[in-house]
């Protein structure tokens, strides 16, 4: 029997881990390569919404993920300035969980089913040799582009009071949004996306990002909130714009490959998904029934056919969620309006 080809994953987060594992239970034998260590804080939703759950269940993943503590989300709501959306409920329940637990739950379950698993170790500048797989988080503004967007996550500890009317809150501005939902463990997390116009200032103290405007429903919900403060992360210079994985040379998965607004609460799901779609057509790639480009291609194309259509509409919401005249007398119907709410959940998943 012909030995199987190994596939090598640069990027040991939801996206490379799930692939991994997916993997290893065809029987491939899978080497990831990350350069950081776990567990370890990310900035992230902490939301999974969409798909996700489903890809988690297909890989036995979902009850470990249920016993290290997620919670279900069955509510949303989104706040800008007064004006506000009727509490929303959700067809499926989402999932709300740490990324510092999930990631080190990916990695030992990886682990578990034979995966060599290379921490605070890098793969190759350029992966575009036979069985690489970039799967190295998100991609970063070049040059002098504006606006800048800027990501910063906390968790309020276990305890804080916070006085939440969903699951899932969204408080939406003019430059930026802030997501606020439970995770497990009496603990909540804070999450925002806030954009930089050229010549414009940010605030010195992340914490200040996070808690809104003074006079805010955020600022109010988070008034008696204490953040853990190594709970405290952020990434600069996202960049939001959607890319086709066919006319990447690498083959591209999760975040490596192009990332949604997180607006939209589906990253983690994608990430989830575009590992699930690549990992049929790397394992026969491995098995020696496609060569890598065909099995590329494979992916690229699968990944495009799922994807292109969402984070165009992904984008256009996003546009739309910090409209300035979303504050004013515009988005009081707006956020009413049952349509956008349907536009949310089925057009971006």
């Amino acid at each position: 029997m012909t030995a199987r080809k190994p596939i090598m994953i640069i990027g040991g987060g939801l996206a490379g881990l799930t692939l991994g594992i997916g993997l290893r239970q065809r029987g491939v034998p899978v080497t990831i390569w990350e350069a950081g260590n776990y567990p370890r804080h990310r900035v992230c939703g902490e939301f999974i919404s969409g798909q996700g759950r489903a890809v988690l269940e297909g890989l036995g993943l979902l009850g470990r993920c249920e016993a290290a503590g997620a919670v279900e989300a069955r509510t949303v709501l989104f706040i800008c300035g007064r004006n506000r959306s009727p509490v929303r409920r959700l067809e499926t329940p989402a999932l709300g969980l740490s990324r510092q637990i999930l990631d080190a739950l990916l990695a030992e379950v990886f682990q578990e089913n034979g995966g060599d698993l290379r921490i605070q170790a890098r793969g190759p500048a350029a992966a575009t040799e036979a069985g690489w797989v970039r799967a190295s988080g998100r991609r970063l503004q070049t040059g002098a582009e504006w606006p800048r967007w800027f990501g910063v996550k906390a968790h309020v500890a276990a305890g804080s009071a916070v006085g939440l009317e969903a699951d899932l809150e969204m408080h939406l501005g003019r430059d930026g949004y802030v997501g606020v939902n439970r995770i497990g463990g009496g603990e909540v997390n804070v999450c925002g996306l806030f954009r930089v116009r050229e010549g414009g200032q940010r605030p010195e103290a992340k914490e200040d990002w996070l808690r809104g405007e003074a006079g805010s429903p955020l600022r109010e919900r988070l008034r008696g909130a204490a953040f853990a403060p190594e709970s405290f992360c952020s990434v600069a210079g996202l960049e939001l714009r959607p890319q086709r994985a066919a006319a990447r040379a690498e083959c591209c998965i999760g975040d490596a490959l192009t990332m949604t607004p997180p607006i939209t609460g589906n990253g983690m799901s994608m990430a989830f998904e575009s590992a699930a779609l690549a990992a049929a057509a790397l394992a026969e790639y491995s098995g020696g029934g496609l060569d890598w480009e065909a099995a590329r291609a494979r992916v690229a194309r699968d990944c495009d056919a799922a994807f292109g259509r969402r984070l165009a509409w992904a984008r256009r919401l996003q546009g739309m969620m910090v409209w300035r005249g979303l504050q004013g007398w515009a988005g009081a119907p707006l956020l009413r309006w049952g349509w956008l709410w349907r536009l949310m959940l089925t057009r971006t998943r």
